[in-house]
Formats: structure tokens, C-alpha cells, sequence
């Protein structure tokens, strides 16, 4: 398994590198890779473009791997239709009250963000009907294993095969 690591136009948060945490690039950039179809899924919102690069998806595929993508629904939809076998896990938070607590202990966002985000969530959490499983993150450690139990079950050799002959 691998996780990709996805491009954002937003600047670094503390501790975070590039290339490890996110690629940080110029809205230009983003834009040239954008017409060159460079990404799986993009999608802007709170004024940022985040993205999957297939530089990121493609080579790891090849090799056999599973890919794992931290992505929005809005990114979710396009994968979907770039790879309709693509597993796609929901991971909710436990509840809205806990999700607005975990934002404002980041301490990385005003008020105005966290509200946009807090109103953004109603809408992700409707689309969680459309994905293949539905995880609520209320403990860390459980979830893992909820997790790892959900990719065992989808990880069959068929299904990764379909996976790759979409990429």
C-alpha cells in the first residue's frame, strides 16, 4: 500500500514539508499541471486547489500496489469517474461538535474558515451515501483497525487488477 501525497496551492502549515506532506504549489503551476491533465482529481475550495497528481497514482498501480487518496467528495466524484473499481471509504467525524473542536484545536484556521468549513461538512457528510463504506473516526486506534479490516476485505488481486487497467 501507499498513500499519495496530494498538491495544494495553499502555503505550509507548521512542520509540514514539501513533497512529504503536500507538493505546495503556485496557482500557476497548479493551473499549467490542470491543462496538461496531470491529476486524477482536483478540485478548489476555501480559495485553494487541492489535488491528486497521476505521477503520485500511476507508477505505484504498476507495481502492484494499492493507493491510498486523501481526498474530498468533490475529488471522490472524479475518481469515481477515472476509476469506477476505486474503493472509496468515508471516514465522518464522530460528530459535528467534536469536528469543530479538532479544527479550532489546530489553531491553524480563523473563525470565518472554521464556519465555512463547519457549513462545508453538511454537504460532504450527504454525499457519504454514495461511497462504498462509511467509517466514523471516533477513536483513533479503533478506527485504524476498522480500516485495515475494510482494505483486507476489498484488497482481492481482481479488484486491483481492475484498478490498474483504468489508470
Amino acid at each position: 500500500m501507499a498513500l499519495a501525497v496530494s498538491a495544494t496551492t495553499r502555503k505550509p502549515r507548521e512542520g509540514e514539508v514539501d513533497g512529504s506532506s503536500y507538493y505546495f504549489l503556485s496557482e500557476e503551476e497548479f493551473a499549467k499541471r490542470v491543462e496538461e491533465n496531470a491529476f486524477v482529481e482536483w478540485d478548489g475550495h476555501f480559495g485553494k486547489c487541492y489535488g491528486t497528481l497521476w505521477s503520485e497514482v500511476t507508477p505505484r498501480l504498476e507495481d502492484g500496489q494499492s493507493v491510498i487518496l486523501e481526498i474530498d467528495v468533490n475529488g471522490a466524484a472524479n475518481v469515481r469517474n477515472n476509476a469506477p473499481n476505486a474503493v472509496l471509504i468515508f471516514i465522518a467525524p464522530p460528530s459535528l461538535e467534536q469536528l469543530e473542536e479538532r479544527l479550532r484545536s489546530r489553531g491553524s484556521e480563523s473563525e470565518e474558515q472554521i464556519a465555512k468549513r463547519l457549513e462545508r461538512v453538511q454537504m460532504e457528510l450527504e454525499s457519504a451515501r454514495s461511497y462504498d463504506e462509511v467509517l466514523v473516526n471516533d477513536d483513533l486506534d479503533a478506527a485504524l483497525v476498522k480500516l485495515e479490516g475494510l482494505i483486507d476485505t476489498y484488497e482481492t488481486d481482481e479488484r486491483k487488477q481492475h484498478v490498474r487497467d483504468e489508470a
